[in-house]
């Protein structure tokens, strides 16, 4: 293979519209689906006759599916190819939206609501092969982050999109909620061609092989842990088996990393995890989830908590709300794409503590200015800047410092580790909401949440952010950063058990 020509192909044309304008399609259609149900969600528990806290359900069930099924087919991708497992994943995520569109009952819906999260899988795959095809140049670092930033903000672009599309769709075709739905389906079909006919294979495939042990020890703990805070979420924190379930999952790490270390190609790789380059990554993640998970209920409740009854909030509307919403997702996007350009001028651990401060700047500004509109949409704002350059950032950081073969399972546990801080964040919430004086101005029962809980909500955003551009600052000083092209040996089994001599490209320039 002709690296030099192959790197070259990726810059003239993943960059500019090649590789990385299908990939955007692909993860565009991934934020239409994260956008687009939104708005139908009162209208789909209607036409199901369900109870509107039902539709928690629907959330909860595929946070567990997804935390399960993202190191398994990442690993799938590490090993067969990131294409092949893209294009798979894709295909289950289709069939899963048609079947969404018409599904008679609850429970069918639920089904076929938490198969659809497949879709989770498609970035760090994205990722992984932007990172394959560009391993090798010098710049293969920068290029990767370049990229991620582009289809990052393809997401959020999609988000935007999609929760357009669905409240339009929903409200012309009120009779027939099937039609509407088909939407999202349709074009996640269009994904699954794009990448049969479009989307080519990664240059280099691992040789291990799945650790089937791993994939049972990993998902149990995953299930507990996942299940355990979601009931507490639903059910409320002193339910005590739900604290059992977390307990008993935590525990379950014990074993599943001594049989981890006796693998020679483990699922996940403990060897790889514990480097200095790794493990701050993959806590940041964690961090992050708590508040781009966790956070966003609170803040739509509070702004539409009004004021004359309550004594805080703004008393805003759905529209002003969903304006809100819009001016973060969109400094979302627009730190996705500036975070690259600033890593020029930066070094990337820089970057990332930089993209981390702010997140913590924004939710810490919330606790003295959070009584006017432009309050709100300032804190957000600055708070999206850094978020979505973190969204951006750490899978291409966590590609960047995985060997060969691996890089699949390591920007996948980015999206798994985020999900439970974001997962356990939501429980946190919850139990803050409902504490402090619940009385209105008039004496009457409140149905809103507590000030007192929502300075709490804030105060464990901004202070597990905090926490995270701390962590951050152990990452070495040049890590992530470009380097001189080398031949790279690919993975085997066999090298699993002893750290590699000579590491990555970017961890040995990092220890220089």
């Amino acid at each position: 293979m002709d690296r030099a020509g192959s790197g070259t192909a990726l810059k003239a044309g993943g960059i500019a519209g090649g590789i990385v304008g299908y990939l955007f399609f692909v993860e565009f259609t991934s934020g239409i689906l994260q956008g687009f149900y939104t708005p139908l969600l009162t209208d789909i528990a209607r036409h199901l006759n369900i109870h509107d806290a039902d539709v928690n359900w629907f959330e909860a069930a595929q946070l567990l599916l997804s935390a399960m099924v993202v190191p398994v087919f990442a690993k799938l991708g590490d090993i067969h190819g990131y294409r092949r497992m893209l294009l798979v994943t894709t295909a289950l995520t289709a069939a899963a939206s048609w079947a969404v569109a018409f599904s008679p009952t609850f429970w069918v819906f639920l089904v076929a609501w938490s198969l659809q999260g497949f879709y989770v899988v498609w970035l760090p795959l994205q990722v992984a092969l932007i990172y394959a095809r560009s391993r090798g140049r010098a710049d293969g670092p920068s290029l990767t982050r370049r990229a991620t930033g582009v289809i990052v903000a393809a997401l959020q672009a999609g988000a935007i999109v999609g929760a357009l599309a669905g409240g339009q769709a929903g409200a012309l075709a009120q009779d027939r909620l099937w039609l509407a739905l088909s939407i999202p389906a349709a074009a996640v079909t269009a994904v699954f061609f794009v990448v049969w006919f479009r989307i080519p294979e990664s240059p280099e495939k691992g040789e291990g092989t799945l650790d089937r042990g791993g994939v049972v020890l990993l998902s149990l703990t995953l299930l507990l842990v996942s299940a355990g805070l979601t009931f507490m979420r639903t059910n409320g924190l002193g339910t005590w088996w739900a604290w059992a379930l977390v307990v008993v999952g935590v525990a379950s790490l014990w074993p599943l990393g001594r049989y981890e270390l006796r693998q020679a190609d483990p699922l996940v790789d403990l060897r790889v995890l514990r480097r200095p380059t790794m493990w701050p990554i993959m806590v940041t993640a964690a961090l992050f989830g708590v508040s781009i998970l966790g956070a966003q209920g609170p803040l739509s409740t509070f702004a539409r908590t009004d004021p004359e009854v309550y004594g805080y909030g703004l008393g805003a509307s759905s529209m002003t709300v969903s304006l809100l919403v819009g001016g973060y997702v969109v400094s979302c996007l627009l730190g996705a794409l500036a975070f690259s350009r600033i890593t020029r001028l930066l070094t990337p651990r820089r970057t990332l503590i930089l993209a981390a401060s702010l997140v913590a700047v924004g939710y810490l500004l919330f606790l003295p200015f959070h009584e006017t509109t432009a309050n709100l949409l300032t804190n957000m704002v600055v708070a999206g800047l850094g978020s979505g350059a973190l969204v951006a950032a750490l899978p291409a950081a966590a590609a960047a410092a995985a060997p060969v073969g691996r890089t699949a399972v390591a920007t996948g546990l980015t999206n798994t580790t985020k999900t439970i801080g974001g997962t356990f964040a939501s429980c946190v919430f919850a139990l803050a909401l409902i504490s402090g004086t619940h009385a209105t101005l008039d004496g009457s029962e409140a149905t809103a949440g507590s000030l007192s809980g929502y300075m709490i909500v804030w105060t464990i955003c901004g202070v597990t952010a905090v926490v995270a551009a701390v962590v951050l600052a152990f990452v070495p000083r040049l890590a992530f950063a470009d380097a001189e092209a080398e031949p790279v040996e690919p993975f085997t089994p066999q090298q699993a058990p002893v750290v590699p001599q000579q590491a990555p490209v970017v961890v040995k320039e990092a220890q220089q």
